[in-house]
């Protein structure tokens, strides 16, 4: 998952003059670490229940990129003091709902479908960001906008036109529309927010603030009896989501961004569905289905609309 950077234009293009190489790469290997952990929240979910995952996953990678941020952590503390109960809203929306529904979705449905689902998010945060922000959706973003929400119903329903007119989804790719969802409007959130220090430290921040918000849901899978049973796959899959797949691509991820720029960086996040299902064959032995296809077109013709289409500028003549 991403972060909405606070970036500073004139750095990140005297560095992206610099090393454009070596920016792309970054952000490649970031959404590939980022595809792999739909592949081990898969392969731990018999092991593990999805908000203990979510919760130790946070937790672990907020206190690995703590000391990095040392030299911000009294500008962290003071965005505390002023701001706590913005700072956790946007956590728990984006990071605690956001992941937790990934998880619990992929205990019904499979990876490679996830990541498909997971393409609407930029849709989505176009759609939110004209009622929460004001921004004008425009008409090739709204048709662009129907084009990607039928390929989700398409998704959803499993190409079956009966099962949709019977209201009959399956549950797993409605949690998923959820958490992208959730994604949409935290990244809405947090542009509307701007918090006034660097984006790593953000990230920090608001990564203990969604494990502070997955703690009630963790007790509660407890409580119920939903305890985890990690053994060596189990562990080996949460070491990759809190580290490699957590951790480091959030620092990745902002690496880029001070490179490429935010909309450059972002745009990349559609690398991470390909690498889902080419990792997801690979480890799972999934495969696409028909209705992911479809599906996947619809969504790739909305986003193309949405995005490579700009509206005409109007010449104003002045006599």
């Amino acid at each position: 998952m991403q972060s909405l950077p606070i970036a500073h234009p004139s750095v990140a293009k005297t560095t992206a003059d610099a090393s454009l190489p070596l920016a792309y790469s970054t952000a490649t290997l970031c959404w590939l670490l980022s595809a792999g952990v739909y592949i081990a929240a898969k392969w731990v979910a018999p092991e593990m229940p999805p908000w203990a995952l979510c919760f130790w996953r946070l937790a672990l990678a907020c206190a690995i990129l703590l000391p990095i941020v040392h030299h911000h952590h009294g500008a962290m503390l003071a965005l505390i003091q002023s701001r706590a109960i913005e700072v956790l809203a946007i956590g728990a929306i984006g990071l605690t709902l956001c992941q937790g529904m990934i998880y619990t979705g992929l205990n019904y449905t499979d990876a490679t479908t996830a990541g498909i689902i997971m393409a609407l998010s930029p849709i989505m945060t176009m759609v939110l960001a004209r009622f929460v922000l004001g921004e004008p959706l425009g008409v090739w973003k709204a048709l662009g906008a129907l084009l990607a929400l039928v390929g989700m119903v398409v998704i959803v329903a499993r190409g079956d036109l009966t099962a949709l007119m019977r209201l009959q989804f399956n549950p797993g790719e409605l949690w998923i529309v959820g958490s992208a969802f959730c994604w949409g409007l935290y990244t809405v959130l947090l542009r509307r927010a701007k918090f006034a220090i660097e984006l790593l430290p953000t990230v920090v921040l608001l990564l203990g603030a969604g494990a502070l918000a997955a703690l009630p849901l963790y007790l509660w899978e407890l409580f119920s009896g939903e305890r985890s049973a990690l053994h060596a796959n189990g562990l080996l899959a949460l070491a990759y989501v809190a580290g490699p797949g957590g951790a480091l691509m959030y620092y990745l991820y902002n690496r880029s961004v001070e490179t490429l720029g935010a909309g450059r960086a972002s745009m990349l996040l559609y690398l991470q569905t390909v690498f889902v299902a080419v990792l997801a064959y690979l480890f799972l032995g999934e495969s696409l289905h028909d209705y992911d296809l479809a599906g996947a077109a619809f969504i790739v013709a909305g986003l193309l609309l949405a995005t490579a289409i700009k509206p005409r500028q109007r010449t104003v003549h002045v006599a």
